[in-house]
């Protein structure tokens, strides 16, 4: 049976019945500029009730009526002001409920960053907590049918925010939205003077800057305003008002505003790669992977030599044309500090199928970074881009690549097939069924997880201790088992390029 999270302030915040509901939010909406029509890649709206609100947020949320048909899953953060919690809690619900109807919850996006440590699955959060709910019904009118990842955000830094984020970025199908009110019962004139203050730091995308009374979502902000930096992107404000401005006294109100953040159309990168010695294809083998490498999902596989086949082809063919993305996409991020950008028309239909892979880095046969996707959600050309920045950048066992280390780095690319459930007895017959060299698995019981690639059995070539690591990695004791224990498995290829440099 489905855990579908009810909604709590239906009737208070917003109207409670499906048909005020949606004359109200088209109402706001109606009343909203629509601007230039072009669509914003993140947002930062209000949270209150909707007479006081709803004006402001309805100037962001008009801006997205241009992606009806293309933003197909939204990521939404807002702050706790219910149950406490540390870090980022995901929802172990299947949905959420409005009056307007159901939001199905993405479950392959919030298991790939379920592994992060600042990332919970903590229920209690949700279950009061209005500064989600309020924006369903308005990404309900504005969108077609769309999946929910939502996150109430406690105290965490920027960059612990900006991690999650970036994992859950995605494309032009993935919306950022980011729940704020700003300053609380103030006079007006004093509310007008810090919300103003805060607005600007938002322009400057400095979250340093924004004062702790400034907005009560500062937390999750601030994780935006990190990253928009990072990416480069420029921001928009389309809204800055209080309850002053709306429905309420002057004497204590509460300040709302609208921020639309865009991703800037970089100029096209010039980058140049002398790929080295060889290029080479590898079966079912591929480098350690990193940690915080996240979880499959049940999907039953019958032919691991057909996806074999198929992917040494794929490679014998494109192979090239992937590692040497993989290095332009470095390059890209070492002189725009984000991922190459990818036009899929630019592409055979073979690298425009959703894929998943790792991207490994090495410089003198020491690892350099690894980071990659355990299950396929985009076209494998997006993922080996994305994938080759972030390890040379974001994998957080290292500091960000230097122009002076890109000479002499090793590259390689190991594509996964879907992960296989296995079913066992007991740990006996779990570990009888283990292909050591062949297979890469995945352990999970409870929220700790982790995965080995196929390599990994070239330094831990005994199953027990191969599993004994991966329990380490997971954060269980190397003995540990217990009735909820499960594990997939999968096999790879890869191919590799011994260095690269500059032309």
């Amino acid at each position: 049976m489905n855990a579908i999270r009810q909604p709590a302030v239906a009737g208070q915040f917003y109207p409670g019945s499906a048909q005020a509901l949606s004359s109200a939010v088209e109402g706001y909406l109606d009343a909203a500029d629509a601007g230039d029509r072009k669509v914003p890649k993140a947002i930062i709206a209000p949270h209150a009730g909707y007479v006081y609100s709803g004006p402001v947020a309805a100037t962001a949320y008009k801006r997205l009526e241009a992606a009806r048909d293309t933003i197909t899953r939204v990521i939404l953060l807002g702050p706790c002001h219910r149950v406490a919690v540390r870090g980022l809690a995901l929802s172990g619900a299947d949905a959420f409920a409005t009056p307007l109807g159901e939001i199905k919850l993405d479950k392959d996006a919030a298991d790939s960053v379920s592994t992060l440590p600042q990332v919970t699955v903590f229920d209690e959060t949700h279950r009061l907590e209005h500064s989600l709910e309020v924006h369903l019904p308005f990404l309900q009118k504005v969108l077609g049918e769309f999946t929910l990842v939502p996150l109430v955000v406690g105290q965490a830094s920027p960059d612990e925010v900006a991690q999650v984020l970036d994992a859950l970025w995605g494309g032009d199908e993935t919306l950022i939205v980011i729940s704020s009110d700003l300053s609380h019962y103030l006079d007006y004139d004093s509310a007008k003077q810090l919300d103003g203050a805060t607005s600007k730091a938002i322009e400057e995308l400095a979250p340093e800057k924004i004062d702790r009374h400034g907005a009560c979502g500062r937390f999750p902000m601030a994780g935006l305003l990190a990253l928009a930096k990072r990416r480069g992107m420029s921001v928009e404000t389309v809204d800055l008002r209080n309850s002053g401005d709306t429905a309420g006294p002057k004497d204590r109100v509460v300040g709302y505003g609208s921020w639309l953040f865009f991703e800037d159309e970089p100029k096209k990168s010039a980058a140049k790669v002398v790929w080295g010695k060889t290029v080479t294809k590898k079966t079912d083998t591929a480098p350690a992977a990193a940690p915080g490498a996240q979880p499959p999902h049940d999907e039953v596989v019958t032919g691991e030599d057909d996806f074999g086949a198929g992917t040494r082809a794929l490679l014998d063919e494109h192979g090239l044309t992937l590692v040497l993305l993989a290095a332009a996409s470095i390059d890209h991020g070492l002189e725009h500090a984000k991922p190459l950008p990818v036009d899929l028309a630019e592409h055979p239909e073979a690298l425009r199928q959703p894929g998943a892979c790792f991207v490994t880095l090495k410089r003198n046969g020491q690892l350099r970074g690894c980071i990659g996707s355990p299950q396929a959600h985009r076209p494998l050309v997006q993922d080996v881009t994305d994938n080759a920045f972030k390890a040379a950048f974001r994998d957080p066992r290292f500091p960000a690549l230097t122009p002076g280390e890109r000479e002499g780095l090793d590259l390689s690319i190991a594509v996964l097939s879907p992960q296989t459930p296995m079913s066992f007895a007991d740990e006996a017959d779990f570990m009888a069924q283990l292909r050591p060299g062949r297979d890469g698995l995945i352990i999970a019981d409870g929220p700790r997880r982790a995965l080995f690639l196929p390599a990994v059995w070239d330094q831990l070539p005994d199953p027990k201790a191969f599993v004994q690591h991966l329990k380490r990695k997971a954060g269980m004791p190397p003995d540990h088992w217990s009735p909820a224990f499960q594990a997939w498995r999968f096999v790879t290829e890869a191919v590799s390029i011994d260095s690269f440099s500059d032309a």
